[in-house]
């Protein structure tokens, strides 16, 4: 027979209030409950270790382009007993946290390009439909940072825009400060600052708290948060692995 637990039982165990017991039920991150014929909610090692699994997806949080999204789907799907799905997604999970953290140097590298000087002499053109696929951000997105004058974009004699390689390295640029977090104003001020003066203090332009910051700083800061994730991540993915093996539905 199966050991079961009272609402106030899982929360001694797990160190929560009862009512965050409550909570987790009512955004499914943990197994449907069973109620005795008085109403009483009872509870199984099942959703002992649910519980658990998702207290350790939420220790470390990460919001940009949709990882919570996908954390939260991890969640639940382990909820409804599909382990191998739900290891299959945090697998994806993983792999998206990869591309941040490459983002985020290819950031940092091409800030330090611009500051410098340089320009990197590789003249293409895409259209908004292929920077979106290229860099992973939506169209919208992509309008929204064009209606507040973070970057112009020529455009051909149809109107139709065609984004240059200097287009698509300031797009990275300002994919990775607002994946940190700066607000669209900040960026403007450091991309309109870049444009006019490259010898600019990008620490200045974007009025950070911390004096000694500066983009490149932003970016390590940004990258130890993801790695942080990712082993957050694994960590979840060993613990899947062991719930298939352990909990039968």
């Amino acid at each position: 027979m199966k050991k079961t637990y009272t609402t106030s039982e899982v929360a001694h165990i797990i160190g929560v209030h009862p009512n965050t017991v409550r909570l987790y039920e009512t955004l499914e991150l943990i197994p449907k409950v069973r109620r005795k014929k008085n109403g009483y909610r009872t509870f199984t090692d099942f959703h002992i270790e649910q519980f658990k699994l998702a207290r350790t997806a939420f220790q470390v949080e990460v919001l940009q382009n949709g990882l919570r999204k996908q954390m939260i789907s991890v969640i639940k799907t382990s909820a409804l007993g599909h382990f191998d799905e739900a290891i299959r997604l945090i697998e994806d999970y993983i792999l998206s946290i990869q591309k941040e953290i490459e983002h985020a140097y290819e950031a940092a590298e091409i800030t330090q390009t611009l500051l410098q000087g340089k320009k990197k002499k590789d003249p293409i053109t895409l259209t908004r439909k292929d920077v979106s696929k290229k860099l992973n951000i939506t169209m919208d997105t992509l309008r929204n940072w064009e209606m507040n004058g973070l970057l112009t974009v020529k455009r051909k004699d149809n109107r139709y825009r065609l984004y240059t390689s200097e287009d698509i390295e300031r797009l990275k640029i300002i994919r990775t400060l607002r994946c940190a977090n700066y607000s669209l104003s900040a960026i403007l001020r450091m991309m309109h600052a870049l444009t006019l003066d490259q010898n600019i203090s990008i620490k200045e332009v974007l009025n950070t708290p911390d004096e000694s910051e500066d983009i490149i700083s932003v970016c390590d800061k940004l990258i130890i948060s993801l790695n942080n994730a990712r082993d957050n991540a694994e960590e979840i993915r060993t613990k899947l692995l062991g719930l298939k093996f352990r909990i039968r539905i």
